[in-house]
């Protein structure tokens, strides 16, 4: 029986009873198990910044890397900003890994998938730069999640969604048309060199990039995907992709052992 591909997901660095710890939310590993994946948490530290060689070994024993979303904001200074006010909550040792890992995992063919924080990571590991409260920006929709506590109604469609002709994210769906979630106070502003947009919010706001020269799975969308997958179109499209494209690598990484 084949083993199920390996991914690696990112944690997020937070205190816990008084104690730091390393932490994953259950619906990115839910979400993997469903398409036949297996997740492994992946822990950060701030010392793994720009360590390649370590993340070269860390990452070769994987199929795929997700970066997940989180209610915590890339630094601002790593894209040249000064802190807005309502940019209140970082994770230092995740954005010292995400940055050195992104790199890491393209030049290793390597499958990646961004939500949301990811996303943003991906963003700025390229160049970019982020609107740290996109509800502040003129003509801009106001994307943070909704209140309460009800997760149907946080994860419920809320605007549409256009994607690039012939693009890849359009052409993994099958259509130019959607409708997504929106749970996130930042957004694009500066797209980063060698990214793509894929998709757009109604204002503009760029929903989904690709890695412009990857040869393998490289898309990260600003939207939450995870939550019930297989009950929206796209969402389901993206898991299978992502699936698909981890079980290459592992099939390929299997048949160079062998070769070996």
């Amino acid at each position: 029986m084949t083993t199920r591909p390996l991914v690696g997901v990112i944690a997020c660095r937070r205190v816990v009873e008084g104690h730091a710890a390393q932490m994953v939310t259950d619906k990115y590993l839910s979400a993997l198990r469903e398409y036949g994946l297996n997740p492994v948490i992946l822990p950060v530290w701030s010392d793994q910044e720009n360590d390649r060689e370590a993340a070269r070994a860390l990452l070769s024993r994987i199929d795929g890397l997700l970066l997940t979303g989180s209610y915590t904001n890339v630094e601002p200074h790593r894209y040249g900003a000064e802190r807005a006010l309502q940019n209140t909550r970082d994770d230092r040792h995740r954005d010292a890994a995400a940055l050195t890992w992104i790199h890491a995992a393209l030049a290793l063919k390597l499958p990646l998938f961004g939500i949301c924080r990811g996303f943003q990571e991906l963003n700025v590991a390229f160049g970019g730069s982020l609107h740290q409260a996109v509800q502040e920006v003129p003509d801009m929709l106001d994307h943070r999640e909704p209140g309460g506590a009800d997760k149907a109604a946080q994860y419920a469609p809320a605007h549409d969604l256009e994607l690039r002709a012939e693009g890849a994210l359009a052409r993994l769906f099958g259509d130019t048309r959607s409708r997504v979630n929106s749970l996130h106070q930042q957004g694009v502003d500066r797209l980063g060199e060698g990214l793509v947009a894929e998709a757009w919010a109604p204002d503009g706001l760029i929903e989904a990039v690709s890695v412009a020269d990857a040869v393998t799975f490289a898309l990260a969308v600003q939207w939450h995907p995870e939550w019930q997958p297989r009950e929206h179109a796209l969402h389901d499209a993206l898991f299978r992709g992502f699936a698909a494209a981890c079980r290459a690598h592992r099939g390929a990484a299997h048949s160079t052992t062998q070769l070996a």
